[in-house]
């Protein structure tokens, strides 16, 4: 089998060989032989050492995603392979859940392709153009490994774009139908799956769900940035005395009533339509105080250059939070910015801390959901932090 070679510059193997799988545009010296854009390739050192292989895109910053580190075919065997490990992963992590993350990327050693269940249904991103040239072989391997009733493309991101690759969205297999029932142990879901926040719903947030559920007991909750109800409804169920849930979506707001509904727990929860900044301000003006405070913000920078501006976003939601905590209440806070590193992300906890002069007590530091399957060698997998700290 012929296969293209990638020869690397001096010195720019190291991250490969550190575990990384991404080679950038500036990191190489030459390719050797035809390649199509999307095509397979081998990668080397500047010295001949055979690094992996994976697929290329010379109008990409990252030009070759590793799929492998060895001598192998890229085909329907190599995919059965990758797929099948992907979901016996699931099968041990995920517990009481008709709803997980199947293959998560580069987590997955699929680089450039998400696959979430939702129950009987699948939905599938496809993100980079090599991943989109392996479609005809993944979208059949999917249906016999997964018997779905229908797979659904939800590849509507921008990072396609700097792929060269126009937005995607349809039906693929099957029948899918634009809502579906979801089950998290004895929480219960409505899911859009057509026009939903990512695939339709937060998964990654499934596991810290269940941890909130275990804590709010008689608690007066608010829930900012609240979405569908994910972290509402587990509030209320976990026994919360009260939930104020907020978001500035007047369709989410719809969902999440309906979720309260279908869990029983629509006269524990008031929900409120609002800019959150703005209804953290006047509910401290107003002189409010709950027991525990849920921040859970959509990414505030996908950026380098824009993470300044989204520290200072971050730090005044959480200063605000805590004002409004009473002594002993629970802080929830969240952040699903890759840019917001685990060390900045306490940085900026701990500086609204000092500024609301709160004195903070760690009750559990968290991650995603385990099925968002994270590489240590490949930072980017790691993306959403969670802390729950009491004010003491």
């Amino acid at each position: 089998m012929l296969v293209a070679r990638v020869i690397l510059l001096p010195g720019k193997e190291r991250r490969l060989l550190a575990g990384h799988l991404w080679v950038y545009e500036g990191e190489i010296k030459k390719v050797e032989g035809e390649v199509e854009p999307g095509g397979i390739v081998s990668v080397y050192s500047s010295r001949g050492k055979f690094l992996g292989r994976g697929y290329f895109n010379p109008h990409s910053q990252i030009t070759v995603r590793l799929l492998t580190r060895e001598d192998e075919e890229i085909n329907e065997s190599f995919l059965r392979r990758r797929l099948e490990a992907a979901l016996a992963f699931r099968q041990r992590v995920v517990k009481e859940a008709s709803a997980y993350r199947l293959v998560n990327g580069e987590g997955d050693l699929l680089p450039g392709l998400v696959v979430d269940r939702y129950g009987d249904y699948l939905v599938v991103q496809v993100l980079t153009l090599g991943m989109e040239k392996l479609r005809p072989l993944l979208i059949p391997l999917l249906v016999e490994l997964l018997s779905p009733r229908g797979i659904y493309e939800r590849s509507d991101v921008s990072s396609r774009e700097k792929e060269g690759l126009p937005p995607a969205t349809g039906l693929l297999y099957g029948e899918v139908p634009r809502r579906v029932t979801i089950r998290e142990g004895e929480l219960s879901f409505l899911v859009d799956i057509y026009e939903g926040q990512k695939t339709g719903f937060f998964l990654d947030q499934r596991e810290n769900r269940q941890i909130l559920s275990t804590l709010t007991a008689g608690m007066r909750v608010l829930d900012c940035f609240c979405y569908t109800g994910g972290f509402a409804v587990a509030a209320a169920k976990g026994e919360a005395e009260e939930v104020v849930a907020v978001d500035v979506s007047e369709q989410a707001l719809e969902l999440a009533r309906e979720n309260a509904v279908l869990n029983g727990v629509e006269e524990k929860i008031s929900w409120r339509e609002a800019n959150c900044f703005d209804e953290l301000r006047r509910l401290e003006k107003a002189g409010e105080k709950f027991d525990l405070v849920i921040l859970d913000p959509p990414a505030f920078t996908k950026s380098k250059e824009a993470l300044p501006s989204a520290m200072r976003g971050y730090k005044e939601i959480n200063l605000r939070a805590l004002k409004l905590l009473r002594p002993g209440g629970l802080l929830f806070t969240c952040s699903c910015s890759y840019h917001l590193t685990e060390p900045l992300f306490w940085e900026v906890v701990l500086s609204a801390a000092q500024d609301a002069r709160r004195t903070l007590r760690l009750v559990e530091f968290r991650r995603q959901a385990r099925d968002h399957a994270i590489l240590p060698t490949v930072p980017e997998t790691y993306y959403l932090k969670c802390g729950i700290f009491q004010v003491i």
